[in-house]
């Protein structure tokens, strides 16, 4: 069964369109650090950095993969990754689960924006064929 559900997961992964695979991307961010959250509630430190460090990892992954030529949002995304990451750091020094939720709230609020951009229907553009005579005259 769990070599079943790898291989949904990769056909998913491979088969999503790049919106789709951001919002992939912070639902595994939400899921780690409710992980993480939970091994702190049980004082399980290690666990928690675990969990903390999968956290970490797609922040980089989602502050690396920005196209800083996109200008301002791009640069306010790359300073809200990095406030992010600063609030998984401190939750990590200072087992702070309240640190874990102010990140997650800043990335729920995220993802909620990308699945909305995700699941939008493109635009239809119209096709056109070739232009067959032109009244140049009127």
């Amino acid at each position: 069964m769990l070599t079943e559900l790898r291989q949904y997961q990769t056909h998913t992964a491979q088969t999503a369109t790049p919106g789709q695979l951001v919002v992939m991307l912070y639902d595994g961010f939400l899921r780690f650090a409710a992980q993480a959250r939970a091994a702190l509630g049980r004082d399980d430190v290690g666990e928690a950095g675990v969990r903390l460090t999968k956290a970490q990892a797609i922040v980089t992954e989602l502050r690396a993969t920005l196209d800083m030529t996109q200008g301002e949002v791009a640069e306010n995304l790359a300073s809200l990754y990095g406030y992010v990451g600063e609030r998984l750091t401190a939750a990590r020094l200072d087992r702070d689960v309240a640190e874990i939720d102010e990140a997650v709230r800043h990335m729920a609020e995220l993802r909620a924006a990308w699945a909305q951009i995700a699941s939008s229907p493109k635009p239809q553009t119209q096709r056109r064929g070739p232009v067959l005579g032109v009244n140049l005259a009127g």
